[in-house]
């Protein structure tokens, strides 16, 4: 295996460490749905709170959700923020071309930047799409920047959301 091959190996082997997981399709059971729904829409809600909601015990409810955990479905418990009330006025869409076969090398790079919330593989015409946030336009003049003197980053196109119609990942 020639040099480049085996860096993007090593790469991919140690940033998916969990890919063995994620390949498998877990079949939900509805008191699993009813359950996540539950979470998605509190992930403060205790284990007495969702067996009353879904009229089943405590026990049967803890087995269900540390299941859910095991298989990777539930990855974490977190607060939905209203971003703009935290002062980040500015969104984006970037797209980024990428040169010399680098592009898992770059997103990973990119990923690790406070201000991007994701960063995804696509078709078409651009190799990647980030989607980030700022708080004025200074910060995203530098990052853009940035991204333009980074290695193998042959050009963006950046995206300016006007207004944002639906935000909201929570999928079951």
């Amino acid at each position: 295996m020639n040099n480049f091959l085996d860096q993007n190996k090593t790469i991919i082997d140690n940033g998916f460490k969990n890919d063995k997981i994620n390949e498998q399709m877990i079949e939900l059971k509805p008191l699993d749905k009813r359950i996540l729904s539950l979470l998605l829409s509190n992930s403060r809600l205790s284990y007495r709170e969702i067996a009353r909601k879904t009229k089943t015990s405590i026990a049967t409810v803890i087995q269900h959700v540390r299941r859910l955990e095991s298989q990777g479905v539930i990855k974490s418990y977190t607060a939905m923020l209203d971003h703009e009330k935290l002062g980040y006025e500015i969104s984006v869409i970037i797209e980024i071309v990428v040169s010399k076969g680098k592009l898992t090398y770059v997103e990973q790079k990119i990923a690790k930047y406070r201000n991007v919330l994701a960063v995804y593989d696509v078709t078409g015409t651009t190799d990647a799409m980030i989607i980030a946030k700022f708080k004025n336009r200074k910060e995203l003049s530098r990052f853009v920047k940035s991204l333009l003197s980074m290695e193998y980053i042959e050009r963006t196109n950046t995206h300016l959301i006007l207004n944002t119609i639906k935000e909201d990942f929570r999928l079951l």
